[in-house]
């Protein structure tokens, strides 16, 4: 039995294999592209007032409608003259969604990256209690619902829709140009 070896030389084989080594020796762009992705895709939610998953956020409470009815009646424009809301102050209290009140939340997610971890951060010291719902207040009386905006389950894990989008992310960023 005799025994051969072929060489196979194939110059554009060999470069896409330097490109993906290239790419997977520096993973920064990717990982801060991935950040960049969840912290737009979370800050949209407040658009939708939507969980990552779909399902509508829990509308606001009585209280909270309450306390935005007074502040809106604060101003003269949206108040009769016996201090209840008018119109244009009832029409201002009826588009009030979920967590956009003054729009901090919203503005302090925050997306951060190294060469092998990404982060987003939702930096609002209130904000754990609007993802995950909850005992809050004076004496723990009120109860909040949870909001889910980060793409992330209870056990920790990413939502399905968000899992599948980043790699997707990957794929593309390996494959460009290959």
């Amino acid at each position: 039995m005799s025994a051969f070896s072929v060489e196979v030389i194939d110059n554009q084989v060999r470069e896409s294999l330097r490109t993906l080594a290239s790419r997977v020796s520096n993973m920064q762009p990717l990982m801060q592209g991935l950040a960049v992705g969840i912290t737009e895709r979370t800050q949209h939610r407040f658009d939708t007032s939507t969980a990552p998953d779909g399902t509508p956020w829990a509308p606001n409470s009585a209280a909270t409608l309450q306390m935005l009815a007074e502040r809106l009646a604060g101003s003269k424009s949206n108040r009769k003259k016996d201090g209840s809301l008018n119109a244009r102050g009832a029409r201002a209290l009826a588009s009030k969604k979920p967590l956009i009140e003054s729009g901090f939340l919203r503005q302090n997610i925050v997306p951060g990256s190294t060469a092998d971890a990404l982060t987003v951060t939702a930096t609002a010291a209130y904000a754990a209690i609007q993802q995950w719902g909850g005992k809050a207040g004076s004496g723990l009386k009120v109860t909040i619902p949870s909001r889910r905006f980060l793409p992330v389950q209870s056990d920790g894990s990413l939502d399905r829709q968000e899992s599948e989008l980043i790699l997707a992310e990957i794929n593309d960023y390996l494959l460009e140009g290959i």
